[in-house]
């Protein structure tokens, strides 16, 4: 059962931020549950299914996560759907905390974004310049799936294209699903067209057909994740102290740990780097 309270207000002062916790006069309980809405990333590359039962055993807390873009995700924490996000779209974190929704962004992790496409490579895009291969896909007209969803990918996306020139995504086969990544991946193996993915969902995705990673390594893929505490000073009903729980358990050295453990096929998917922050 969650609660607003208009009285008996406590301020607890974590890493430098206060965070307001409701307490009842007598025997303050409810049930051990927060909402986390996160990306489709993170549920789809299969992360949560390692991650959350090793915070449950840590903490008693219950976590039911609701995968969307991160835009959407960030949405339904303004209006006070969520306790905590966990997003990659810096630009849109930091936004959303400078807005006072979100108590304090921390870093949690990282991977990269690839370009995937069909392994004969029409476009000749292969290699590890992301703005060189987008020119490449322009030129060539070559089908592109776009996520189109405001989502971190979605965003990282539109940065790669606005790097490779003015109007440079404007080809006739350029293509907008409005959906997540795994949906995005099966229309491209199906279409055999191009799309850039993170590359937790790709080491997960098992309808590849002649899908291949043709670009990576460029720097300017790097995929960082964040998490914030919904602020309870805008939504009084946020469960702090266990959304708080959440967040001191994944930037600590067991949360870390079980990042850095959650591999598909021996291969890392995540990298931990929350001491970043410190």
């Amino acid at each position: 059962m969650s609660f607003v309270c208009a009285s008996k207000l406590r301020i607890r002062w974590k890493n430098g931020i206060a965070i307001v916790l409701c307490a009842l006069a007598v025997g303050a309980s409810y049930a051990q549950s927060i909402v986390m809405a996160s990306t489709t990333s993170t549920e789809q590359s299969g992360l949560f299914t390692h991650l959350l039962p090793e915070f449950k055993r840590a903490s008693g807390v219950d976590i039911k996560v609701v995968a969307l873009g991160t835009g959407q995700a960030l949405d339904m924490a303004r209006r006070g759907d969520a306790d905590v996000v966990f997003v990659h779209d810096r630009e849109a974190e930091e936004l959303f905390q400078a807005q006072g929704f979100g108590v304090r962004r921390l870093p949690v992790m990282y991977n990269d974004f690839v370009l995937v496409g069909p392994r004969a490579d029409p476009a000749g895009v292969r290699g590890r310049d992301i703005a060189l291969a987008l020119r490449k896909l322009s030129a060539a007209n070559a089908a592109f799936v776009s996520r189109g969803d405001k989502s971190g990918t979605h965003a990282a996306e539109l940065r790669f294209w606005s790097l490779s020139g003015p109007g440079v995504r404007k080809a006739d086969a350029y293509r907008e699903c409005g959906c997540g990544m795994g949906p995005a991946l099966n229309i491209a193996s199906a279409s055999g067209a191009y799309v850039l993915a993170d590359r937790g969902t790709w080491l997960n995705f098992k309808n590849r057909g002649e899908l291949t990673v043709l670009v990576e390594g460029d720097e300017r893929l790097f995929n960082q994740y964040g998490v914030m505490l919904v602020n309870p000073l805008k939504h009084p009903h946020v469960k702090a102290l266990d959304g708080q729980k959440f967040i001191d358990w994944v930037v600590s050295a067991p949360g870390q740990d079980a990042i850095a453990r959650y591999r598909i096929g021996g291969e890392s998917v995540f990298f931990p780097n929350a001491a970043s922050a410190r």
